[in-house]
């Protein structure tokens, strides 16, 4: 049965590029992004394992492991690392997975049954660039899947991190195309109006079920 939102993130315990890692104590009490990609030394994924890097600030300023992983080996990810940092200007720090019998990828339902291009030389498929964003109680908050040939916006799951928190912290939640707390939020429908005036004071309504305020 595939994974969805709400499950319990299955741990794992995997060798990585920083030694062997057991998922959920690799992640203990903190928010983790488990991304994959689909083989080192290619151009996307490096143009990506570089921009996660440069996230780093970002991610520890709001207590999130990001962990990649592929179909390869260790020795591969080791040399791919040295690639990433010279070209994208950076320094990898987080740990890449090594799941190269495909145990994680499979668990994850990560590897790729659409394009046939997308194969290591065995012909076997490699892993697509799934996202998961778990919280610290191991729950899977978003999934995220997109195709090979396509690289991701992690700007956009630096985001989605941020109005999950918000939305944890207080009874909010964020309109479409939201940017951070210069932007209204809206208050959640469960609220209220008696409650919304002392929470949020000098609310703006628009209509008794959409209703912002800045937080």
């Amino acid at each position: 049965m595939p994974l969805r939102l709400g499950d319990i993130a299955p741990n794992f315990v995997a060798p990585t590029s920083k030694g062997e890692v057991d998922f959920h104590a690799f992640k203990k009490d903190s928010w983790a992004i488990l991304f994959s990609h689909p083989e080192d030394f290619t151009p996307v994924c490096t143009t990506e394992l570089g921009a996660v890097a440069r996230l780093q600030p970002e991610w520890d300023s709001r207590a999130i492991k990001p962990i990649g992983l592929s179909c390869n080996t260790v020795e591969s990810h080791l040399g791919w690392i040295s690639d990433i940092n010279e070209t994208q200007n950076t320094d990898v720090q987080f740990p890449i997975v090594a799941d190269h019998d495909r145990k994680i990828a499979t668990l994850y339902d990560m590897l790729d049954h659409q394009d046939a291009t997308n194969v290591d030389k065995k012909g076997l498929p490699l892993t697509v660039r799934s996202v998961f964003i778990v919280d610290p109680k191991n729950v899977i908050r978003l999934i995220i899947t997109y195709p090979a040939s396509v690289g991701r916006n992690f700007d956009e799951v630096l985001r989605v991190v941020d109005a999950l928190q918000l939305s944890d912290r207080q009874r909010v939640v964020t309109p479409a195309n939201w940017r951070g707390t210069q932007d209204e939020v809206i208050i959640h429908t469960a609220v209220t109006k008696e409650e919304a005036e002392k929470l949020f004071p000098g609310y703006r309504s628009v209509k008794p079920y959409l209703r912002f305020t800045k937080v």
